[in-house]
C-alpha cells in the first residue's frame, strides 16, 4: 500500500520559515483554507497553521548549536486521531495513507487533537473545525501542474531541499533512500502510532574554538582605539566647520 510522506533533514533545515509562509499561502486559499490568523500584529498574535518550526538552542557556551525542528502532521499509519472521533471527521485514505479532516463532519470537539501525541492538530477559531496538514492532496494530484510541481508547497519553497516527499513503502523512492541511507528515523516511535514523515538526523561536527576567535579580529572598537586622538584643546569639527 502507498504511504506518502516528508522525509526532513535536519542537518540543513536552517528554519527560515519558508515551509511555513509556503504552506499557509497554499492551503488558506485552497480547499483546506481558510487558515485564519487572530491579532497577527497585537500583543498576543496567533492563527492556525499546518506547519510550525521549533527553534531551540542546545549545549553551553561557546560549544551551543542552533536546531530548526519542523513539525506538522505526520500521517501516522496507525493514526490515534481516527478512532477517537465522533463523527468520523478524522479518516485515513487507503490510496494513499494521507489522514484528513472533512470539514463538513467536524464539530470542533477536539478529541482528535488530544489523542494526537505530537501536537500536530489545531482548531481554527473562526469555523470551529480541527485543521491539519494535508500535504497539499490538492496540488500533487494536479494534473493541470508540471510533473515537477506536483509536491506539497512546503517542499516546493525549501532553499536547502530539506524536505523531500514521496512513498516510504517504495524502497526505490527519494524519501527510502534518504531514510536507509542517512539513518532516518520516525518521531517517538514508542507511541506505537507508526508515523509515516521521517527525519535526517543532524550530522555532528566538532568545534574547534580558539580564545582569540571569541572576539572578532576587526573588532572597531579596537581599531578606533588605536587611532591618532586631537588634543582637547585642539578645535572640535564643529568649531571650524559651516554646516
Amino acid at each position: 500500500m502507498t504511504q506518502l510522506a516528508l522525509v526532513i533533514d535536519l542537518n540543513v533545515c536552517v528554519g527560515c520559515q519558508a515551509c511555513v509562509t509556503s504552506c499557509k499561502e497554499w492551503n488558506t486559499s485552497g480547499p483546506a483554507g481558510t487558515m485564519s490568523d487572530e491579532r497577527p500584529y497585537g500583543a498576543d498574535p496567533t492563527g492556525t497553521f499546518f506547519n510550525r518550526v521549533q527553534t531551540f538552542e542546545v549545549g553551553e557556551f561557546p560549544n551551543t548549536e542552533t536546531v530548526h525542528f519542523p513539525k506538522s502532521c505526520l500521517h501516522c499509519e496507525d493514526p490515534p486521531c481516527v478512532p477517537v472521533c465522533p463523527t468520523g471527521a478524522s479518516y485515513k485514505r487507503k490510496e494513499d495513507g494521507i489522514v484528513l479532516v472533512d470539514y463538513d463532519k467536524c464539530i470542533g470537539c477536539k478529541y482528535c487533537s488530544w489523542a494526537c501525541p505530537y501536537g500536530a492538530r489545531e482548531i481554527d477559531e473562526k469555523q470551529k473545525v480541527m485543521k491539519k496538514c494535508t500535504l497539499c492532496v490538492d496540488r500533487i494530484y494536479d494534473q493541470a501542474l508540471p510533473a515537477a510541481d506536483r509536491r506539497p508547497a512546503c517542499v516546493m519553497a525549501c532553499p536547502t531541499n530539506a524536505r523531500l516527499f514521496g512513498d516510504i513503502h517504495d524502497p526505490e523512492s527519494v524519501v527510502s533512500k534518504a531514510i536507509r541511507e542517512s539513518g532516518g528515523y520516525p518521531l517517538m516511535p514508542e507511541w506505537g502510532t507508526q508515523p509515516a514523515n521521517h527525519y535526517l538526523p543532524r550530522r555532528k561536527t566538532r568545534l574547534r574554538i580558539h580564545d582569540d576567535e571569541l572576539e572578532r579580529a576587526d573588532n572597531p572598537l579596537k581599531i578606533d582605539s588605536q587611532l591618532p586622538k586631537p588634543d582637547k584643546a585642539e578645535p572640535s569639527l564643529d568649531d571650524v566647520t559651516s554646516w
